[in-house]
């Protein structure tokens, strides 16, 4: 299913968003059999042959250069998240080694721990949780255990526990693709990520939300995103999560939640962060 396919199935849903008018060509026939551009239309466009195209599209061009895949991307009009997932995809051909299993490193969990007035985890590439403050405990899923032994991971809680997803966020389609995006950059970077891969088709099998948005293959950088979280307690609060990965490029990253100073919703934030302290003590 993946990551054999996936440069072919990011390329046939680049293709299915674009009309032949947009790129100067005659639509043709009324009804057309293929939704987007076909492979033929493309192919010329960006200077290769139908059959290289094609092969590409199948996983079977492994030396392909960077600047055919420049060319793609300019027709395909690929933005510049999509076209280094582009070349992280066509990369994936000529090598899909084994990761090493993924573990946290005591340091980022002391870093984790560090942050006392501000939601922080550490979170893996697969999206599993490794670890988190108690106030992100509170804000993001406080029905699971704190410390529990099973990792909480927040694709699963965003697809498998709708009801509450879709109560904690404001946009829960928005956050649905932006997990997806997630998942489709880790698959891109660790293709020998088995587990990973696991995580996909039974997320594939599972939710029906899950299998309808994954068809899109939306790409985005998952680095810095606004969002809105609804929370029982404190109500709404407009929180930026920053994502700072660590410099071994294992696929871990410290994500930290942040209100605007001087904002409602960084007043709210100061309420929870004393509701959890009062409960800890």
């Amino acid at each position: 299913m993946y990551p054999g396919s996936a440069l072919g199935e990011f390329l046939r849903s680049r293709r299915a968003r674009l009309r032949p008018e947009e790129v100067g060509l005659n639509p043709g026939v009324k009804h057309r059999r293929v939704s987007g551009l076909r492979r033929e239309e493309l192919a010329p466009l960006a200077g290769v042959s139908v059959g290289y195209y094609t092969r590409l599209e199948q996983g079977q061009s492994p030396n392909v250069s960077d600047e055919v895949l420049d060319s793609i991307a300019r027709v395909l009009r690929l933005d510049d998240d999509e076209l280094a997932h582009l070349h992280r995809l066509a990369r994936v051909v000529r090598a899909r080694e084994r990761v090493r299993p993924e573990r946290l490193r005591p340091g980022i969990k002391l870093i984790v721990d560090s942050f006392t007035e501000a939601p922080a985890m550490a979170v893996g590439r697969r999206g599993d949780i490794l670890a988190w403050n108690r106030l992100a405990h509170a804000l993001l899923a406080p029905h699971w255990e704190f410390d529990g032994e099973e990792r909480p991971n927040f694709v699963r809680i965003d697809f498998l526990e709708l009801d509450f997803a879709r109560g904690l966020y404001g946009d829960w389609e928005q956050k649905a693709r932006d997990d997806i995006a997630y998942l489709e950059g880790s698959l891109s970077r660790f293709p020998g990520d088995e587990g990973l891969t696991a995580l996909v088709e039974e997320l594939l099998t599972l939710s029906p939300e899950f299998r309808a948005m994954w068809t899109e293959h939306p790409v985005a950088n998952c680095a810095s995103i606004s969002r809105d979280y609804r929370h029982p307690d404190v109500g709404v609060m407009t929180l930026t999560a920053e994502l700072l990965r660590t410099p071994d490029d294992e696929g871990q990253g410290v994500t930290v939640f942040q209100a605007e100073p001087g904002s409602p919703s960084h007043e709210r934030l100061r309420r929870l962060a004393e509701r959890v302290a009062a409960a800890v003590h």
